[in-house]
């Protein structure tokens, strides 16, 4: 079974590859088939991924899967949340992984509530109109630390500390993180959404 992935990024076309692998299926990254980017206009991780995953099964015809990703702050509310990729531009700085931590120590200099999650929204759809798309959810909670750790892994890896290792994401050997993280949390949650829906 062939399912898009609504996103351009390799590397995540490989980790949720090598997950969906058991199963069959065969992800399509859409940059590969044409398709463009769809429109992120709301502020959950729900709503943005259904609407990617409709765009892509639509463009292409075939069963979609796409995720939002992002960090939610406790001291801010939730927030960046579904702003995390453009977090850093909000103070000035180009978008990109070194300054949206750069930006997210300055903020937090003087706040002693570090509590933080990383959180993975995956929805797939088998058609555009799906009226039952599949939802799963990863959260990985920590805080953030004050000083960046570590040298594996992007994003908030760096300041993302999760007790239960005492270390952040970068300091772990990258299959203990992925195994872990927000990300495959909701792929390992997918997988098992897919055989019981769509393959039983």
């Amino acid at each position: 079974m062939k399912l898009v992935l609504a996103s351009h990024n390799a590397g995540k076309l490989a980790e949720l590859q090598a997950m969906f692998e058991p199963l069959g299926l065969q992800l399509l990254r859409q940059s590969d088939l044409g398709i463009g980017e769809a429109e992120e206009p709301f502020r959950t991780f729900v709503e943005n991924a259904l609407a990617k995953a409709r765009h892509a099964a639509r463009a292409s015809g075939l069963p979609a899967i796409a995720d939002d990703a992002g960090l939610c702050v406790q001291a801010f509310g939730g927030l960046p949340g579904v702003d995390t990729a453009y977090y850093a531009t909000q103070f000035g700085y180009a978008k990109g992984d070194a300054n949206n931590v750069k930006a997210l120590l300055e903020q937090m200099r003087d706040l002693d509530d570090r509590r933080a999650a990383l959180v993975s929204t995956l929805v797939a759809v088998r058609t555009p109109d799906d009226p039952e798309p599949l939802i799963a959810v990863g959260r990985a909670a920590g805080e953030i630390t004050r000083q960046p750790r570590g040298s594996h892994g992007f994003g908030f890896d760096p300041v993302m500390f999760i007790p239960a290792f005492g270390k952040t994401f970068a300091e772990l050997p990258v299959e203990v993180k992925n195994a872990h993280s927000h990300r495959g949390q909701a792929a390992r949650q997918m997988s098992e959404l897919i055989r019981e829906r769509w393959l039983a």
